[in-house]
């Protein structure tokens, strides 16, 4: 196989990987959320480039952007002071008049990003229109602690009908962190508080934060692919390790997942590419932060039988399982148990009952990418809560490749005539497949 073979198979199956998500966000709402630094990172670009292909395969987006190195820049120049209280800036007019010059470069900097359209690149032929307007209402904090905060100020309201009107075109909104008041005020708002806000408001189906980390990491510093909103908050309590962005956008993540927002995403704009990775691979690369755990465990139904032939086909295959014709699959379908990850029919396994007291467990599949996950364990546990519920005294299973796993987990091998008689019938010596029983 010559490498431009291998590299083409690799690109037909990748493609095929990303067709389920493809399909799965068409329509969907995503607001995407970045601060200033993110606009001076080395992939500012390609960001832009991958919000093209967003748009282009029908996800509507929000953008949601800030200026704090931007504002702080703006202060240097003039030689002001940056005063902040309780993570938020106060602002006074002379400071508001730097944060007004500093969103509105950075606005059109965003702008010129988005409506390029050279040939020979990615945004080539793209027809992406952005569109901004007064969609926030913005209401002064008023005085912390004593100090007046001045022109700091909250999301007071959001337009969610103009949004809406704005995505129903296929346009892309680009939000700042200002919010002008009901008075003609303008006041100076936190960038992840307005992507809270617009998320929540717009019941979006995804938040995510491009922030200055791999994501949120545990004391030891090992990245947490996934957390509850509850787990997150408890990091977010004791996390003095975790990086300023983080510090500043997990709160706002958790108010948001425990809010409505199906999945919240922090990932880092320093990689190339990670918002593509983040949201078109199963595992990603950052966290995302969900109100209930990514992981279901439950009887499949009828319209799991397709996500099945998936998973267990190329396992038969390998001949590592018996052929099962989807006929049958459709006749047996309350036998399974699945295991769902994200919404991803990820693994499976099957009890069939031979008498009061023996029943077998089979078809026990975790796709590949998911098997060091300890799905294979969890389906098991959930085959053997079955056949305790109905009953059943022994459990048997036939393997050819995973003996030992079984035996780690409280079985023993076995002879083929401890079999049920019309289990004995049916055995292939061929396979020569080894017997394990357990006994519940």
């Amino acid at each position: 196989m010559t490498e431009q073979t291998k590299n083409n198979e690799d690109f037909v199956a990748w493609f095929r990987a990303v067709t389920p998500y493809i399909n799965a966000f068409r329509n969907k709402t995503f607001v995407v959320a970045f601060g200033g630094s993110a606009i001076e990172s080395a992939f500012a670009k390609t960001l832009a480039f991958d919000v093209n292909l967003l748009a282009s395969l029908g996800i509507r987006l929000i953008m949601v952007h800030g200026a704090r190195p931007q504002i702080e820049e703006e202060l240097r120049e003039k030689g002001l002071p940056s005063v902040y209280h309780k993570g938020y800036r106060v602002t006074d007019a002379e400071t508001l008049d730097c944060v007004l010059d500093a969103v509105g470069s950075v606005y059109l900097e965003i702008e010129a990003m988005l409506s390029q359209g050279l040939p020979n690149t990615p945004m080539a032929n793209a027809k992406i229109r952005v569109i901004s307007a007064n969609f926030i209402t913005g209401q002064p904090i008023g005085v912390l602690d004593g100090i007046d905060m001045m022109y700091a100020g909250k999301v007071r309201k959001v337009d969610v009908e103009g949004i809406n009107a704005q995505l129903g075109l296929g346009n892309i909104v680009l939000l700042n962190c200002e919010g002008p008041s009901p008075t003609g005020e303008i006041f100076n708002l936190q960038m992840e508080e307005v992507a809270e806000a617009v998320a929540i408001a717009i019941k979006a189906d995804k938040l995510v934060y491009l922030t200055d980390s791999q994501g949120v990491t545990n004391s030891k510093g090992e990245l947490q692919d996934a957390l509850t909103a509850d787990e997150a908050a408890e990091i977010a309590w004791m996390g003095d390790w975790l990086s300023n962005d983080l510090k500043r956008y997990l709160p706002s993540a958790i108010r948001a997942a425990r809010t409505g927002v199906g999945r919240v995403h922090l990932i880092d704009y320093n990689v190339d590419g990670a918002l593509l990775q983040e949201v078109f691979t199963h595992d990603g690369v950052g966290t995302v932060i969900t109100k209930e755990s990514l992981e279901n465990i439950r009887e499949a139904k009828p319209d799991d039988i397709a996500a099945l032939i998936a998973l267990i086909e190329p396992l038969e295959q390998e001949g590592i399982l018996v052929h099962r014709p989807r006929e049958l699959l459709e006749r047996e379908i309350d036998r399974f148990s699945v295991v769902e990850h994200d919404g991803i029919l990820v693994g499976c396994a099957a009890l069939y009952r031979y008498s009061d007291e023996v029943a077998e467990l089979a078809c026990l599949a975790v796709s590949p990418e998911q098997r060091e996950w300890g799905y294979g364990e969890q389906l098991l546990i959930r085959i053997e809560k079955r056949a305790r519920k109905a009953g059943l005294k022994r459990l048997f299973v036939l393997t050819t490749r995973t003996e030992h796993w079984f035996v780690e987990r409280g079985f023993r091998l076995a002879e083929v005539d401890e079999l049920p008689e019309q289990k004995r019938e049916m055995y292939n010596y061929k396979r020569r497949s080894k017997v394990l029983f357990k006994r519940l």
